[in-house]
């Protein structure tokens, strides 16, 4: 904050330094001000709010004998709206200003009904009226100071709604920022109390909805109002919850994906930047030489700062706005493949990786129409990509929150019907190019040879990503449970619908068996940290769902018989498995019913291996083969079907919805208290220059 600090020490003497365009300079130079006493000086927790009086500021209605009676404050606001400078016949006017009660709805008229003419006439009065709220926040009494702030945070309200000055509507919502975070636990701001009864939301809005304040704002506009929604969320009734999840204005909502869009495609192509930067160093080419044993350690050092405020942002959208959904699916120009000419920037100084709000929006539906010729995206598809990214390294505890949050929004949609409508769309094909971990025994796949798929393809893709990828010692087994969950979730829409997805369903069986492998192969260790049995339970109930209703979702009859010859052909470990939790489930211990479960979940992937392999080893006795062939084997399966005899299990495709108040508040609450951290401390005031500020307003007369 030392360069604020710097910037706008001076406040007071730009004001008289500057007379040609003193108000909109000292306004803006003001506010700069403000957020060093606000730093400062930290209102405490007793201060109260004055109550709204009625917006004609009348004590007694006008009779046919007397004039109408209206309040002290009412006058003095009308005084401030006058050309003359109300200081002069009465010395101690904003002294007594402060101490008067705030009639906020008379204030707020009295500033809408300006016009820009009019505005200018009493400019030098509305920098005074701002000046002495700032100092009146230094006050030591406290019905000035909130009597100020509140005069102040209407000024500020008027201003991001109006048309005029851009680096002014830049320096509120920065100011905001600030006054938002100004504690870690935004619970405990008090001062947002009147935020919550005077709303900012339509502002905010405003912003989203009109591309050029957009452009300059949405990124400070989406934090702030993902902040405020997380508000005392689990306490009382929090008006911005409220109001988000009936935002329906079509051009609100697709403003807003398109500020999240931005961020997230911004970090995309960051991460890609910083990840070719790395492999066309020395470094790689010492590893092609030595061999890929370092592969591992190379990847982590590019790995870099999520945008956990931006994801935030998402989050609550997906969540709590069901009309948001359609937002995920629209199709634009994809991001990384289009450039527009943007307004030169000055240049700041560099900071992590994820935390840099981007400067403009790089597409508009308006502006940008579909190319043929172009591949198109979506949010989704962006979100996906960067899932991919921030979901490959989660040794750290601030990347498992990020990993974890990412998986949340996925359930999310995931449950949603419209969703998965679009997700499942065979006429909506798209290339989605997921980040893979470097691993020794794969090679990285050509981004060309990535055929056009529905996004649940991508979906799925990702999940498959995950669990093959993070069979480690710290186990994320939270992570873990949430992913078989989406997949599961998915399942059960196609189940429900009779969606035939063609998808490589082996890749999806195969790595559930070796991550049951990799659990028996570690029960010792996971065993004293994890129940581990909950996850067995979940992946083998996916088996289940696909032998009780794959033939109403499987793409054709060989996808089926692929699923039997998985089975049969890893038999051994759905054996060793049911040892395990046979043993266990027999013993008086703590994972007795946990592994009882698992034992009877087992049931019909243990019929079908009991009914095949003997007739497989029959049929190769019979024709003298040692050794039988897939299509062999399947021949053999086919063949026996009807003599296979299976129990129907109830429940396979019901799931629990998810819910953030009873089982995520705790996660969350410490999730909002890292992001108003780093928004304070990487508040981008910088970016207002003295220079550009000045330049800016020498053409206001």
């Amino acid at each position: 904050m030392a360069p604020i600090l710097a910037l706008f020490s001076v406040c007071d003497r730009r004001t008289s330094a500057y007379p040609s365009h003193r108000s909109s300079e000292a306004t803006v130079f003001s506010l700069g001000y403000l957020v060093r006493t606000w730093e400062t000086n930290l209102f405490s927790d007793s201060l109260t709010m004055a109550q709204v009086e009625k917006r004609g500021g009348l004590l007694r209605k006008s009779s046919a004998s007397k004039k109408p009676l209206k309040e002290k404050v009412v006058l003095m606001y009308d005084e401030i709206f006058m050309t003359e400078d109300p200081s002069k016949c009465s010395p101690r006017f904003w002294e007594e200003l402060f101490l008067m009660k705030v009639n906020l709805e008379y204030l707020e008229g009295k500033l809408e009904s300006l016009d820009g003419e009019e505005l200018m006439k009493i400019k030098d009065n509305i920098n005074c009226l701002f000046q002495h709220c700032i100092q009146a926040l230094g006050e030591e009494h406290p019905i000035r100071v909130v009597n100020a702030l509140q005069n102040l945070m209407e000024s500020l309200d008027s201003l991001l709604c109006a048309e005029g000055s851009e680096s002014l509507k830049s320096l509120c919502l920065k100011l905001l920022l600030c006054l938002v975070t100004v504690t870690d636990n935004i619970s405990q701001n008090t001062i947002l109390e009147y935020v919550m009864i005077n709303s900012i939301f339509e502002a905010i809005l405003q912003i989203l909805s009109h591309p050029p304040s957009r452009r300059e704002h949405g990124y400070d506009a989406v934090v702030l109002l993902a902040l405020l929604v997380n508000y005392r969320k689990y306490e009382s009734v929090n008006p911005y919850i409220v109001k988000l999840s009936i935002v329906d204005d079509e051009a609100t909502l697709n403003g807003m994906g398109l500020v999240i869009a931005q961020a997230l495609s911004e970090y995309n192509r960051q991460y890609k930047d910083k990840e070719e930067e790395h492999q066309s160093g020395f470094f790689s080419a010492l590893t092609n030489m030595v061999g890929s044993m370092f592969i591992a350690d190379a990847h982590e050092k590019i790995s870099v700062q999520t945008n956990e405020a931006i994801l935030l942002a998402l989050y609550e959208a997906v969540h709590l706005n069901r009309n948001f959904i359609t937002v995920l699916a629209q199709s634009h120009p994809e991001m990384g493949l289009v450039t527009t000419p943007v307004s030169p920037a000055p240049t700041t100084p560099a900071t992590p990786l994820g935390t840099t709000p981007p400067s403009s929006d790089v597409i508009s539906s308006v502006e940008l129409p579909l190319d043929a010729d172009v591949q198109t995206s979506n949010l989704l598809i962006t979100f996906l990509k960067y899932s991919s990214i921030v979901m490959q390294d989660t040794k750290d505890e601030h990347r498992l929150h990020s990993g974890k949050l990412c998986l949340i929004i996925l359930t999310c949609i995931a449950e949603d019907q419209y969703a998965n409508a679009f997700l499942h769309d065979d006429n909506m094909n798209f290339r989605v190019n997921l980040h893979r971990m470097p691993m020794r025994h794969r090679k990285k796949a050509a981004d060309k040879n990535l055929p056009c798929r529905p996004l649940v393809c991508a979906v799925l893709d990702l999940m498959v990503e995950f669990i093959v990828t993070h069979m480690m010692k710290e186990f994320p087994m939270d992570l873990y449970v949430r992913c078989i969950q989406v997949v599961h979730k998915l399942l059960c829409y196609q189940k429900k619908c009779r969606v035939r997805l063609h998808y490589t369903w082996r890749e999806l069986w195969s790595a559930l068996i070796n991550l049951l492998k990799f659990l028996m192969s570690n029960e010792t260790v996971l065993l004293a940290k994890h129940n581990i049995f909950t996850l067995a339970l979940m992946i083998v109930n996916l088996f289940n769902m696909f032998i009780t209703y794959g033939d109403t979702f499987l793409p054709t009859p060989s996808s089926y018989d692929e699923l039997y010859y998985e089975i049969i052909r890893m038999h051994q470990s759905f054996d060793n498995l049911y040892s395990m939790v046979l043993r266990l489930s027999t013993n008086a211990g703590q994972w007795k019913e946990a592994a009882s479960k698992v034992t009877h979940a087992l049931v019909n992937i243990r019929a079908i291996i009991n009914h095949f392999n003997p007739k497989i080893e029959s049929y190769a006795a019979v024709n003298h083969i040692s050794q039988l062939s897939e299509e062999q084997v399947l021949e053999v399966v086919r063949a026996n079907y009807d003599t296979l005899t299976l129990k129907l299990q109830d429940g396979l495709d019901q799931y629990e919805r998810y819910s953030e108040q009873h089982k995520e508040a705790a996660f969350f609450k410490e999730l909002v208290r890292s992001i108003s951290t780093n928004v304070r401390r990487n508040l981008a005031f910088h970016t207002l220059s003295q220079e550009v500020l000045l330049k800016e307003f020498s053409t206001i007369s």
